[in-house]
């Protein structure tokens, strides 16, 4: 019976350590205070940022990175992917606001355009390992603020479909949001491990819902960490994007995008009230969603 107790002590000792370690690991990538529906409804996060434009870029058409300029870092690192016919210029607000909530994000343009998501994909990794490079350069404007560790991807249409296919391909990916997804050659991502929320929009007669982000939805597997947020007020198909044209549907994609990246690029639970707390019911009933989904809790 002594051996039997001595066990159970030693067993419970090494949990508590552990959870401790993990709380300091967690504790270790917050950014920024105790969030608020009023701080992630802002125009802004709590930091000031700076931007650069990328010379030379590796594998990809062209960047330009946006960061923390007020924040010591390292910061988990998000690359942002345009659709086809899309520039960087239709995510430039995203990658801006993203930073300011503590991010460094690299908003991307592709070799070419007209590109399927397969070639996209190829070209957010290559950002991504790029600017993971630059960070260690002793001369770079964001030297030291990227975590190699934690990296994320969001990409609109055709970029959203490249988000998933980097996520399905490199599981070591700690979360994505596609927005309004087109895939091209099926919508089954049983296979993808990483934590995903999808942004659709209502109305988007171009990757409609019922043939892209719902099958999308559907076919990730139910253990996994994922979340379906359908959003209504016009703008149709680029209703997130910079050429959206409703300042609540971008409030409302902006909040769950940034508690998504907090949550798991950052292992912020802080976030998870405003994923799967009273916050999130509050704002089910809003005008502004049209249909939500999830496996919570986060």
């Amino acid at each position: 019976m002594k051996h039997t107790s001595l066990a159970l002590s030693l067993s419970a000792a090494l949990l508590a350590v552990s959870t401790l370690a993990h709380a300091d690991v967690a504790d270790a990538y917050q950014r920024g205070p105790d969030p608020t529906t009023a701080s992630l409804e802002a125009a802004a996060g709590p930091f000031r940022t700076a931007s650069t434009v990328l010379a030379a870029p590796l594998g990809y058409k062209a960047g330009t990175v946006y960061y923390p300029s007020n924040a010591s870092g390292p910061f988990g690192l998000v690359v942002v992917t345009p659709g086809f016919i899309e520039t960087q210029s239709w995510n430039a607000w995203w990658a801006a606001y993203l930073a300011s909530h503590g991010f460094v994000v690299v908003n991307i343009d592709t070799m070419s355009t007209l590109a399927f998501p397969s070639a996209r994909a190829r070209e957010e990794l290559a950002a991504l390992k790029d600017v993971v490079r630059r960070s260690a350069l002793p001369d770079s404007p964001f030297h030291g603020l990227v975590d190699a560790t934690r990296l994320g991807a969001m990409g609109h249409s055709m970029g959203g479909g490249a988000t998933l296919e980097l996520a399905r391909d490199n599981p070591a990916i700690k979360a994505i949001v596609p927005m309004a997804p087109y895939v091209v050659g099926g919508t089954d991502y049983s296979k993808l491990t990483v934590p995903t929320l999808i942004l659709a929009c209502k109305g988007d007669v171009v990757a409609t819902a019922s043939a892209h982000s719902e099958p999308i939805y559907k076919s990730l597997s139910p253990t996994l960490d994922k979340a379906y947020l359908a959003l209504q007020g016009g703008g149709g198909h680029p209703c997130t994007t910079s050429l959206g044209t409703s300042a609540q549907v971008k409030t409302m994609a902006a909040k769950y995008t940034v508690s998504w990246f907090k949550r798991f690029l950052d292992e912020d639970t802080r976030y998870s009230p405003f994923l799967c707390g009273v916050p999130h019911q509050l704002d089910l009933f809003s005008k502004v969603i049209s249909g939500y989904k999830g496996n919570c809790p986060y």
